[in-house]
This record gives structure tokens, sequence and C-alpha cells, in this order.
């Protein structure tokens, strides 16, 4: 008997894995049943669906050049027409959030009368850079005299 995908075949399981079981076709071949092919629902273990020597009726999915033959269970299954797969419920709509605050500079921008449309881009990130820079060396210059004038560092007198 020649096995052609699509089919529909009664077996006999000979073999259980944590992967699949191995089912014997009429004419003395063997496929294999994936675990994922076994039910509808999700299977962890196979031996709660099937058990050796079971007869149980698969559909060939396929047959590869090597003589592997690929089965499923839950295919073979008739089900009436239009219920392939549950329709999957709508999600709830999330609450809309809150839109986020703008920048300080725009607001100020907006609030001076200035629109979108007259919208300047502000300082460049090389001007940036170079601020805050400036403003990092003239802290710490100043932390650096606080802490000499405390401990006697350099200018301070020693007494």
């Amino acid at each position: 008997m020649s096995i052609e995908v699509g089919s529909k075949l009664q077996g006999k399981v000979t073999g259980i894995t944590h992967f699949g079981a191995f089912v014997e076709l009429p004419g003395g071949s063997t496929g294999l049943v994936h675990i994922s092919e076994v039910a509808d629902n999700y299977v962890k273990d196979i031996n709660e669906f099937l058990k050796v020597g079971d007869e149980v009726q698969v559909k060939v999915v396929n047959v590869e050049k090597d003589g592997k033959i690929g089965l499923s269970i839950r295919k073979a299954v008739d089900r009436p027409e239009g219920s392939e797969r549950p329709e999957r419920p709508e999600r709830p709509s999330r609450p809309q959030r809150p839109a986020r605050p703008s920048r300080p500079y725009q607001s100020q921008q907006r609030s001076q009368g200035q629109g979108a449309r007259n919208h300047r881009p502000g300082p460049s990130f090389e001007d940036k850079v170079s601020r805050f820079l400036k403003d990092s060396e003239e802290r710490l210059t100043t932390l650096k005299r606080q802490t000499d004038s405390k401990r006697g560092g350099r200018g301070a007198r020693r007494g």
C-alpha cells in the first residue's frame, strides 16, 4: 500500500518518546506523530494522551525522500466546517495615556506666540557638549578650592 500525503489511516502506537509517538501503519511502515500533532491543546506529557498498543487514526502530513513519514492525530479528526480554530477573543482596549509633557523650551516658545511652523531648532549637540564641559570645569574648580582650604592644602597656612 502506498502512503500518500493527506490520506487518513488507522495505525497502532509502537513506541513513545519525549518528542512524539511512533505509529505502525498498514503495510508495515512506521511514522512519527510529533508531540505538537497529538492534540489541539498543549501536550506537556505525551503519556497522558497515548499508550503503546493504542489504535489511532492518523493523517499523513509529509513523506520525506529518505522514507520518514510525518503523521498527525489532531489533523485526522474530522471537525465541522468553520471550526478549524477557535476565534481569538478581542483584547480589551488599553486606557489612553495622557500626552507627554512637552520640553520646557518648546512650551516657552509657544507661550511667546511662536507656533510649530516658526519653530527654531535648539542648540546643536556640539554647543550642548561645550556648555556642559564649561559648567563641569567651573564646578570642579569650585569644589577643589573648598576641599583644599579645609585640608590645609596649597594656599592654606599651617600653624
